[in-house]
């Protein structure tokens, strides 16, 4: 061991430790107290016994590096150095937390010093990190992401992923496992086929090491160590931290699993315990100094507790607040040139995510065979040759983790794109969307937000069967946090990833499967388009037909089999299913006061029910006839092409509903 992975064991720097741990225990121990009194609300995840860890890693790391820690993470915070004041006054729910107010105990952020919060997902959080961590390889930065984690968490998907994914693009990521023996009621010996956690590591080829958890000098000798080891050659490491909680998994847990003699033969053994009677014993502090030290930390609890007390509740008018970032202006329409290229949808697609790359160094490609495959439907074919494989990144298939580690990158300032090859493969990431891309920025109080674009195929018609014939860009269009885009026209396939990309936030892109091979007349200077509105594709006075994405063709081709009946059809392309465009809608259903909505998502809760609420909300007095519907049928899309046809909105079905509305 050389001389930088040494602790130098002074009089200064073994106080230093030891205050930290205390400082953290009684803090805990004050929350324990106000959590009874119904002061701090929700689940309440202690820290009691497994100090040392928190102590002996976060102050190795530098003012640059990250960190992303777990639900029970005020000790991480508090030792990063977000103020106590602060973090209780999050737990209470105080606008004057670290969050806002809008995370509580277990989201606790904290922009100024990298702490890129606790997450309430077991096992969450690794992905992330490994993004971040991603965005400094990309750059040659030498920053250290650090991520804590429980032992609970390596049967998670997303660890396994995650580790992959670390080894396979040597990402800086320091991965300490906070290894208490119990996940949340459940012994290792009862939930794992292989107890020995740091070989789960070791088997993706990670350099791995058992820490005694209860020891700080060993924490930070080991810390020491590995951090210098990731700064020099960039690559992983893994601490497996042996430790144990003093207390319940949470304040609800009545500890039924495990014998209160295993508990108190493991306090005897606590790291505050070992470590102050090892310094009083070789004469290193002295009992007024571990006098001092608590008597600092109950005044600085004192402080915390008057701080929340006397905090304020965010206003119910600001419930909104921080769901999206600031919104860019709407880019101003591009003047046409003239001048037409024919193309096809696909080749839209392709020429935009080219025209960002030249554009912003920061954009980049990740996803299943985007690479040297050039993608599943063929859009990405070519970019690896003139863009390399650092920009143009071929995943695993791993649809959380590289999801994941995009989001992450996202965090950290890169410009991801990130394909997920159809839609179906998108629900093993939807707890990286859901819970992460969409709700850090609110959860953060701001704080932080995901710029990423995440692009999909979607929708039926090649004869895919059940499995790969979704359409689910409604169920996303139902999350808060979101923008979802349904791109139709080879303006809009061009278009709408750019606009996307200056987004502050996080931004899902669905391409209909049987646009891929559209072909037509695109300007030579087109450009980003507004992604916020509707577009009327087709002037009308009788109805409104509203649409998106691969529906629009079938639904202008009716309105014009409609137009030799003498039915004058408007149609308005959605192009965005969050935010909807209520007011092109409802102002075209004023003029035609008739509206049939054409959506091949399942009927039963589809983004169609939600227009005609809209409508029926809003505009119900301007009606003539109940709002309709055609939307796919209520079966898993069928692999027979007569079967699958019958299955989703074909144009004659168009046309007979709107003939039946006009009473035709």
């Amino acid at each position: 061991m050389s001389v930088i992975d040494k602790p130098r064991l002074d009089r200064t720097h073994v106080l230093a430790l030891l205050r930290d741990m205390i400082r953290v225990r009684k803090f805990e121990e004050k929350c324990a107290e106000l959590y009874t009194q119904q002061k701090i609300r929700g689940f309440l995840h202690l820290y009691d016994g497994e100090e040392a860890i928190a102590a002996g890693v976060i102050p190795v790391l530098g003012d640059g590096d990250r960190i992303v820690a777990t639900y029970r993470e005020h000790g991480h915070a508090l030792i990063r150095g977000v103020p106590m004041t602060t973090v209780l006054a999050e737990m209470y729910g105080k606008a004057e937390g670290c969050s806002g107010g809008r995370g509580g105990s277990m989201h606790l952020f904290d922009a100024a010093t990298n702490f890129y919060g606790g997450n309430a997902i077991v096992g969450g959080g690794l992905p992330l990190a490994g993004g971040l961590a991603l965005a400094d390889r990309m750059r040659g930065e030498s920053n250290v992401t650090a991520c804590f984690f429980g032992e609970g968490a390596v049967a998670e998907g997303e660890f396994h992923e995650t580790m992959n994914l670390a080894e396979l693009w040597d990402l800086p990521v320091l991965f300490v496992c906070e290894n208490n023996g119990y996940a949340m009621g459940s012994a290792l010996a009862r939930t794992e086929a292989q107890t020995d956690i740091h070989e789960k590591a070791r088997g993706y080829g990670i350099e791995a090491h058992v820490v005694d958890g209860m020891d700080v000098v060993a924490v930070e000798a080991a810390t020491r160590k590995a951090v210098a080891q990731i700064r020099e050659t960039g690559r992983p490491v893994f601490l497996d931290c042996r430790t144990y909680r003093f207390r319940a998994h949470s304040m609800f847990d009545a500890q039924l699993y495990r014998d209160k003699a295993e508990i108190e033969e493991w306090r005897k053994k606590g790291p505050i315990v070992r470590f102050k009677g090892w310094l009083l014993e070789n004469k290193l502090i002295h009992d007024s100094d571990v006098a001092e030290i608590e008597a600092a930390a109950d005044a600085e609890i004192a402080e915390a507790v008057a701080f929340s007390e006397a905090g304020t509740w965010e206003p119910v008018e600001d419930l909104e607040k921080h769901v999206l970032g600031p919104q860019p202006a709407p880019p101003a329409p591009v003047t046409p040139s003239g001048s037409t290229v024919e193309t096809t949808y696909r080749e839209a697609v392709k020429q935009a995510i080219r025209d960002a790359m030249i554009r912003d160094e920061r954009v980049f490609l990740m996803g299943e065979d985007v690479g040297a495959y050039g993608g599943c439907y063929a859009v990405s074919k070519g970019l690896m040759d003139e863009f390399g494989e650092d920009r143009i990144r071929d995943t695993p298939l791993s649809e959380s983790g590289f999801t994941g580690a995009g989001i992450g990158a996202a965090a950290a300032g890169m410009r991801p794109i990130v394909e997920l090859m159809t839609v179906n493969f998108s629900l093993l990431a939807l707890d990286q969307i859901m819970n992460t891309a969409a709700t850090i920025r609110h959860m953060s109080g701001g704080q932080f937000g995901v710029p990423v674009v995440i692009r999909m195929a979607t929708g039926a018609g090649n004869q895919l069967a059940a499995q790969h014939s979704h359409s689910l860009e409604g169920w996303y269009a139902h999350i808060p946090g979101l923008k979802v885009l349904a791109p139709a026209t080879l303006e809009d396939a061009r278009g709408m990833l750019w606009t996307a990309l200056e987004d502050p936030d996080p931004v899902l892109i669905f391409e209909n499967v049987m646009l891929y091979n559209h072909a037509g007349q695109l300007d030579e200077a087109a450009g980003p388009v507004d992604i916020g509105k509707a577009a009327i594709r087709r002037e009308g006075a009788d109805l409104s037909l509203i649409t998106y994405g691969g529906s629009l063709y079938k639904t202008l081709a009716a309105a014009e089999e409609l137009a030799r009946d003498g039915i004058n059809a408007e149609v308005i392309d959605l192009r965005s299913l969050r935010p909807l465009d209520d007011a092109t809608i409802l102002a075209s259903v004023g003029k035609t006061r008739r509206a049939l909505i054409v959506d091949e998502g399942w009927r039963s809760g589809s983004i169609s029910a939600e227009i005609s609420a809209r409508i029926m909300e809003q505009g119900l007095w301007s009606l003539d006839a109940p709002v309709g519907r055609i939307c796919s049928r209520e079966v898993p899309i069928p692999y027979p092409k007569h079967l699958e046809d019958a299955a989703i909105p074909q144009t004659p079905g168009i046309v007979a509903a709107a003939r039946a509305m006009m009473g035709r």
